[in-house]
């Protein structure tokens, strides 16, 4: 769980990527307009850690790029109704400034009036997918107000990025994510969507053993690393990554919301005895697959 005053790590961060990787495709990256940026910031200052990056938009991608990242996957989620049509018109401005280097997700909040229409919007406007968080958004993905979404993702090819792990957990969230997220919940969206493309963050944590059994069994989810090889949460178990079915995992790094130095988790991969193939699935190949990037 997470508790006020987490520390921040004074790690140093290097000049640029690792040398010795492959292309990196950073999958899980924070976007907000400035308001909502000041606002997160704020919550994390009084409820989990001090963000180390304090960027608008435009120098999160900036900063990104400059250091090596090839390609990045921006995420954002509407954490009331009524917002999803604004962050998705910024979503799709930003992406237009960047033209070719990044690869924007929509958002949207479940059970939200005309919610279906916000989202088939979206992906006209060149959003690649749909970004969700229980945590912040307390849904059910098992309510009936889910399945609009899921179905609109399936039929226009549309993957989902959805944060449904228990962990990190906070008090300060209006519901509790162990009422709401589990792999067994997860396991009858896979079984009732069967073309539908899911990522859960983190690796599913806490439930890192029933995550990694799910991709050995289901094609159509992927798990990305977001935070969980920086040695930053306590962990009931050591990830061994040599474990787990390397085309179904991703790199994600969380930035600019980490209290870390931003190639913290790039060093652990460079480091990991992995292969030079292996890195290559973890670090662009299995995003590309996800997501239907051309890079």
């Amino acid at each position: 769980m997470l508790k006020p005053n987490l520390p921040s790590i004074h790690d140093e961060e290097g000049a640029f990527i690792p040398k010795g990787l492959p292309m990196v495709v950073d999958a899980h990256v924070h976007i907000f307009p400035h308001d909502i940026f000041s606002a997160i910031r704020h919550w994390f200052d009084e409820h989990a850690w001090r963000i180390r990056y304090q960027l608008t938009t435009s120098k999160v991608f900036d900063f990104m790029l400059s250091h090596g990242i090839s390609h990045i996957v921006a995420l954002q989620y509407a954490h009331k109704p009524g917002i999803s049509e604004k962050l998705n018109r910024y979503m799709a401005q930003k992406c237009k400034e960047y033209s070719g280097r990044i690869t924007g997700l929509a958002t949207v909040f479940p059970g939200e009036y005309g919610a279906e229409r916000i989202l088939q919007k979206a992906f006209d406007s060149g959003l690649s997918g749909l970004k969700l968080h229980a945590h912040v958004q307390c849904f059910d993905m098992n309510a009936e107000e889910m399945n609009p979404l899921y179905d609109l993702c399936q039929s226009n090819d549309k993957p989902i990025v959805m944060h449904v792990g228990r962990e990190p957990k906070s008090e300060a969230y209006r519901c509790d994510p162990y009422q709401i997220c589990s792999a067994d919940k997860l396991k009858r969206v896979l079984m009732d969507y069967s073309k539908l493309k899911i990522c859960v963050p983190h690796l599913g944590f806490d439930e890192i053993v029933e995550y990694r059994n799910l991709i050995e069994k289901y094609d159509t989810l992927w798990l990305d690393t977001t935070m969980v090889l920086t040695d930053y949460f306590p962990m009931k178990e050591i990830v061994e990554l040599k474990g787990y079915r390397l085309e179904r995992i991703m790199y994600g790094s969380d930035f600019p919301n980490i209290p870390y130095a931003w190639d913290r988790e790039l060093k652990w991969l460079s480091e990991s005895g992995l292969s030079h193939d292996d890195l290559e699935w973890i670090l662009n190949k299995n995003a590309c697959n996800f997501f239907n990037l051309n890079l």
